[in-house]
């Protein structure tokens, strides 16, 4: 499957676990997940430090959602992205997306390796705004 037709993929499905969601509104993390809720996804914060987000409840950790997760979005450093891949694998996630500047190589192999779909280093806002022009 080429990236095209994986991003098509993922913009399919309905929730998202947006992981290291800020509740400040200037950050892209907090931003960018306001987007698609507005576009029609499901978003459910992660965020340790932080119960509500934008008015919704906010969760520890993947594994703490009670809900199911299609998308788990992250926007936390590169270095931070495996034990999150680790817990979308046993959250049955389908998709992992990375956002801009995210790039972490191990992550894409166990990812992968799993059969999940797979995004790195892009901007979910900027390709669904894309996809949604083409349409």
């Amino acid at each position: 499957m080429n990236y095209k037709e994986t991003v098509d993929k993922i913009f399919t499905m309905k929730s998202i676990a947006v992981v290291g969601m800020s509740p400040k509104p200037e950050r892209p993390s907090h931003y960018v997940a306001l987007y698609l809720k507005e576009n029609g996804y499901d978003i459910i914060p992660v965020n340790p430090g932080h119960s509500k987000i934008a008015g919704m409840k906010s969760y520890p950790n993947l594994l703490e959602i009670p809900s199911k997760v299609d998308i788990v979005d992250i926007f936390r450093r590169p270095e931070h992205v495996l034990p999150i891949v680790k817990e979308a694998i046993k959250i049955k996630a389908k998709a992992l997306w990375l956002q801009d500047g995210i790039i972490n190589e191990e992550a894409e192999k166990l990812a992968t390796s799993k059969n999940l779909f797979f995004v790195m280093n892009d901007c979910m806002l900027r390709r669904h705004h894309q996809l949604l022009k083409n349409v």
